[in-house]
């Protein structure tokens, strides 16, 4: 009888771990043009729903390049039945918000409203999606929007480096330009280049309907049924192939004597979304971390680099960073140095990089991942966080990872793994650099490379 009990009660356990892991979980349902609809029921009042596309800034060429971020501007400018003052009424009276931006991979339109407005922000992007008038009025008023926004940016010096960061890393690649596009092009974007590329990539099997927050998902599929099942599907011939990207270890200096700081970055190639090493990296993005002297700590923060920084003075900031791309990645730093720092923090940043590779202790890794962990979960704080998280992992791996799968993954990393990755990637490997400012004690490019 005690062991009757004990395996009813073991298997009890199980069951109620099983349930616990997939509460709530997120369903996926595909409509019959491909496109994907996927959502989680949290039970709030209020929703987030959204359209992620797979089509940014990678699928231009360099004569359109800058179009998928013109087409983001003009969604909200009115469609066939619903002017731009009437959509903007019809939002702000439900109470809702409304929102879109573009990556290098994808363009998101979202809205955010109570849970009983699922129905009409659904439509409401359907018909953005579908339906936008893009009228030459519009057109020519975005125009002088956008080219102004490419000054604003001019001014955010973090945004300027990952640009040309991005430009010498992926040298004459569709990875290498930026995403708001150079100005002669944003001067020239007319209807039918919006037109081409909404006919060439807005198509179903390209396509995510993610919700999150108060959704039902059976709702959900109905809505997308009626309003998004006329989206065409893929062409006979097949969707555009991604344009290949290659990684070029090498240099942009831009030196700016005038400038008080110098803002910079280094970066080797790392893996791509699915890619298995791109959870050791993440870890290893993780071991470095990012300081800003408003921190103080000194002697006492956990990252090695951050107690050198700290210590000899060496930068103002610096953060580590992983961006990846569907084939291909950019693992590294930028920082903020005074001009005479530069040849010191470089030589630290490399330091440590090899250190990685040699000799991280099992106490810093393991730290590291539980660091790991606490910021995945913290981001997934609210409805907007989990469909964004929702429509991305769409997109990347074609399903959400469960959250317990993830920890498994990242509890399965050991020192010995992140040495291993660490030299994979980083030793004796050819860094992409991007510098501007105050930079004549930058190393030579050659002795960077001699450095790692």
């Amino acid at each position: 009888q005690c062991v009757h009990i004990g395996t009813s009660r073991l298997r009890a356990a199980k069951a109620a771990t099983e349930v616990i892991l997939n509460v709530p979980e997120t369903r996926v349902s595909p409509l019959e043009n491909g496109l994907q609809v996927a959502s989680e029921d949290s039970g709030l009042s209020t929703c987030t729903v959204g359209l992620w596309i797979d089509a940014g800034s990678r699928y231009e060429n360099e004569k359109n390049n800058g179009t998928a971020h013109f087409l983001e501007h003009m969604a909200f400018k009115g469609t066939k039945k619903r002017s731009q003052l009437d959509l903007e009424l019809e939002i702000e009276n439900m109470g809702a918000h409304l929102n879109a931006y573009t990556s290098r991979e994808q363009t998101v339109y979202y809205a955010k409203a109570f849970a009983e407005d699922l129905p009409r922000a659904v439509e409401i992007l359907a018909d953005i999606i579908q339906n936008s008038t893009l009228g030459e009025a519009e057109i020519e008023r975005e125009r002088g929007v956008i080219l102004r926004e490419m000054q604003e940016v001019e001014t955010n010096l973090q945004e300027v480096v990952f640009d040309y960061l991005h430009a010498t890393a992926y040298q004459k690649t569709a990875l290498g330009r930026t995403i708001l596009g150079p100005t002669e092009n944003i001067k020239s974007i007319n209807r039918s280049d919006l037109v081409e590329y909404i006919t060439t990539h807005y198509k179903g099997p390209r396509m995510v309907l993610a919700a999150a927050g108060g959704v039902s998902h059976d709702e959900l599929l109905d809505l997308a049924k009626c309003h998004f099942g006329n989206l065409p599907s893929a062409p006979e011939g097949g969707l555009p192939p991604l344009p290949p990207c290659s990684f070029t270890g090498s240099e942009i200096r831009i030196r700016d004597d005038k400038m008080p700081l110098a803002h910079l970055a280094i970066a080797v190639e790392a893996a791509g979304w699915s890619d298995p090493d791109t959870i050791p990296l993440m870890v290893a993005n993780t071991l470095i971390g990012n300081w800003d002297r408003s921190f103080g700590g000194g002697m006492n923060l956990s990252s090695k680099l951050a107690q050198v920084a700290c210590q000899g003075n060496l930068c103002h900031s610096f953060q580590s960073f992983n961006t990846c791309y569907t084939d291909t990645g950019l693992w590294g730093l930028y920082m903020v140095c005074e001009p005479s720092t530069i040849q010191d923090m470089v030589h630290f940043v490399q330091k440590e990089w090899i250190r990685l590779c040699t000799s991280v202790t099992e106490n810093e890794v393991a730290r590291a991942k539980n660091l790991l962990k606490t910021n995945m979960l913290l981001q997934l704080d609210g409805s907007t966080p989990i469909c964004e998280d929702i429509g991305r992992q769409m997109l990347c791996y074609k399903r959400r990872i469960p959250i317990p799968e993830l920890e498994a993954r990242i509890d399965a990393i050991d020192a010995q793994t992140i040495r291993e990755i660490c030299t994979k990637y980083i030793y004796d490997k050819h860094p992409a650099v991007a510098a501007v400012g105050p930079i004549e004690q930058l190393p030579e490019y050659s002795k960077i490379c001699s450095g790692i």
